[in-house]
């Protein structure tokens, strides 16, 4: 008799499960069943619509400090499966990828599409059965068979289940699969950026900076990165990068917080101050407004001097020593408050899920379900931005694919 896997969830870690399942044993029955009407959806719109498919980290010990959640887990999975064979399996399919100068890895296409287009093709090819618009709302274990109970009524069964549904925003939202014993990490936001309502940079909406530091007050959480200002507060991958690995703590803290920025990225507060002198006489008759020796942009550079009281007809050579240190001040150290957070567009991310210690990482099956595996965000495992979450999407589920194909 024909055995069957179910995979839950119509994403890049259920896809990729499904998949590679399908055609390692073609005997298989594979079906995905997917809650919405969209299959792939946040690969569509990952990397503003390009796929940040990976990232070019070819090193196993490099490539899991880029998670914040399953450091350990990971490096043995990584060994099975990581960036090289994701840039092999899709090479072998017609798609190349690209690395951008940040490491970032899209399809050479730059459109999205053409990884859906290729993980549909390969379902269509190995005979994937496809159920959109169907909720998986209870889950049982009778003997061999995995029992599901969806929402519009239908049962369905299964001798394998693989569940790749993504992360979930809050603790309930995993109550179906709970009856299986798995216990729960409990969900909190990642990859978010800054809210400051009322504080004035807001008003410098769209500058950026290369290369800042920006330091959580009390914590040992510190990221060096592009940072973004926005309409709401503070973005771009430094903010990112430290909202990922300040999740819990930050949730703690009910997103209430104080950040030092150094918006210099060659100086600090002391450097800065041991040239000082020397920019005073290069610049002496210079007027500030009109003569900022760091290329951080102008609107910026306008901001940090208002911000230090210092008006528009100083000229370097006449810059009071007060309104010096509350200048360096401002350029090395400014301290601002944060008052809440928004989520990051279609970067959304969950720390949390199910613990770590209940799943095998060299086959993703379940230690205490027979035949159960997990794959992609539904586990307690997140990455920083710039593809580390897909890759865990692609590991995950070519392992869980593969170790159902040996049983």
């Amino acid at each position: 008799m024909q055995q069957k896997l179910i995979v839950i969830g119509g994403g890049a870690a259920g896809f990729f499960c499904a998949v590679n399942a399908a055609r390692l044993h073609p005997n298989l029955r594979v079906l995905i069943v997917e809650k919405s009407n969209k299959l792939l959806s946040k690969v569509k719109l990952s990397g503003g619509g390009r796929c940040n498919t990976t990232h070019a980290c070819f090193e196993i010990q490099e490539l899991v400090k880029k998670y914040p959640r399953g450091q350990k887990f990971l490096k043995k999975a990584f060994h099975q499966f990581n960036t090289n064979h994701t840039i092999e399996w899709f090479e072998q399919r017609g798609v190349s990828l690209k690395t951008e100068a940040d490491g970032r890895m899209f399809p050479s296409t730059n459109d999205s599409q053409t990884i859906i287009n290729c993980l549909l093709k390969e379902a269509d090819k190995y005979g994937v059965e496809i159920m959109i618009q169907t909720e998986v709302k209870g889950l049982q274990k009778k003997e061999h068979q995995f029992l599901l109970a969806t929402t519009n009524g239908k049962q369905l069964n299964a001798d394998f289940l693989c569940i790749a549904c993504g992360g979930y925003p809050k603790s309930s939202m995993f109550n179906w699969l709970l009856g299986l014993g798995h216990t729960i990490e409990l969900p909190v936001p990642s990859l978010f950026t800054f809210n400051m309502p009322g504080n004035k940079i807001v008003s410098l909406m769209g500058v950026a900076v290369p290369n800042a530091t920006v330091k959580i007050v009390g914590t040992k959480l510190v990221e060096q990165g592009p940072l973004l200002i926005t309409h709401w507060g503070l973005s771009g991958p430094v903010i990112l990068k430290l909202s990922a690995w300040g999740a819990r703590k930050l949730s703690e803290s009910d997103y209430r917080f104080t950040i030092l920025i150094n918006w210099l990225e060659n100086y600090n507060e002391q450097s800065l101050r041991e040239i000082w002198h020397q920019l005073r006489t290069e610049l002496a008759g210079q007027k500030m407004y009109h003569k900022n020796p760091f290329g951080i942009p102008g609107r910026l550079w306008n901001y940090f001097l208002e911000n230090a009281a210092i008006h528009s007809d100083m000229r370097w050579a006449d810059l009071p020593l007060k309104e010096q240190n509350k200048l360096i001040k401002e350029l090395c150290a400014q301290e601002m408050q944060v008052e809440g957070k928004t989520t990051f567009k279609e970067e959304f991310v969950t720390c949390g899920g199910i613990k770590l210690n209940e799943i095998d990482p060299n086959t993703m099956q379940s230690k205490l379900v027979p035949r159960l595996y997990f794959a992609g965000e539904i586990m307690d495992i997140d990455g920083i931005t710039g593809g580390f979450n897909f890759q865990n999407a692609w590991t995950s589920g070519w392992i869980a694919a593969n170790a159902i194909n040996k049983v």
